[in-house]
């Protein structure tokens, strides 16, 4: 008789991290008919009930938490099991899942899957660009590309590079409404604005005769993604502080020029590669963080 029971704990598992049938049967790459007969199944052979399910949501119950910890433990022993005949000599292969900010994914890191790839050509991508901040346990995501300060404890590290920001804009804009001269000066320029919950990025840090200040900017629009501030700001509409991964090169095209640098203030933030804390890395995971250090050890902005 065929064993299911890997397969099942599998799906249920999907199904209690996604909150659902249909989330967690896109996510496994199968049907929700599939999906739903399998937990039923599941549940009829354990005789209990898993999980409470209605139109909108799904709880699990006591059972189905217990069994979920057992699930993440059988399955995360399974994959270490496996990474430790893949970490003796074949190459490291399977799904990764990937989560990162819209702009830096879109310049730094979608550009470079393709050699990846062909560098580990039994490995396959699965990659999730948001500007929000992903729960990257509760999501099933094996690593984050984050800007930033990282806060979150439960989770490891490893830092890729230094991140700067540079005011910056267009030449249309500056031949339309002039140059500040001042940090003071931006009151009177519009600046475009982070929306809710990244709006603390609306706050521009500066250094004024030797102290550090923050100016509180104000603008006509507002956006959610990093790419949307960078098209807004190459079109004109208004200020930004941008990111230098875009910035730099943009300045060295004459596409935007950069403002106030005798006021710029140091960022004591960062790009990291972000993971859970496992008993081991799993092969798969750590040839891609190994692989994005070596990328970004000398960032190609700078270069």
């Amino acid at each position: 008789m065929k064993d299911e029971r890997l397969l099942e704990m599998t799906v249920f598992k999907a199904v209690a991290e996604h909150g659902g049938f249909t989330t967690a049967a896109h996510a496994l790459g199968a049907s929700q008919p599939f999906v739903s007969k399998t937990l039923s199944n599941l549940e009829k052979r354990l005789g209990v009930a898993l999980s409470r399910r209605s139109t909108r949501q799904m709880r699990l119950t006591e059972e189905g938490a217990q069994f979920l910890a057992s699930c993440n433990r059988i399955l995360a022993e399974l994959d270490e099991a496996e990474g430790q005949i893949s970490a003796t000599g074949a190459a490291p292969g399977g799904d990764i899942r990937i989560t990162t900010a819209s702009s830096f994914g879109m310049d730094q890191i979608v550009p470079l899957l393709p050699e990846f790839l062909a560098t580990y050509p039994g490995m396959r991508v699965r990659l999730a660009i948001s500007d929000t901040l992903v729960d990257i346990i509760g999501n099933g995501f094996d690593v984050a590309i984050r800007m930033g300060q990282l806060q979150d404890s439960m989770l490891l590290s490893r830092k890729l590079c230094h991140l700067q920001r540079i005011v910056v804009a267009a030449p249309s804009y500056i031949a339309r409404h002039g140059t500040p001269q001042t940090p003071q000066d931006l009151t009177a320029h519009n600046c475009l604005l982070w929306e809710a919950p990244m709006d603390h990025l609306n706050h521009w840090p500066f250094m004024v005769d030797g102290k550090r200040i923050s100016v509180n900017i104000h603008g006509n629009f507002q956006f959610s993604t990093g790419m949307t501030s960078v098209e807004l700001c190459l079109a004109g509409v208004g200020l930004t502080r941008m990111a230098e991964h875009f910035a730099i090169p943009a300045i060295r095209k004459g596409l935007l020029v950069p403002l106030l640098s005798d006021f710029q203030a140091a960022d004591d933030t960062a790009i990291y590669a972000v993971y859970a804390k496992e008993r081991h890395i799993h092969p798969r995971v750590r040839a891609f963080i190994n692989f994005l250090i070596d990328k970004f050890k000398q960032p190609p902005w700078i270069a």
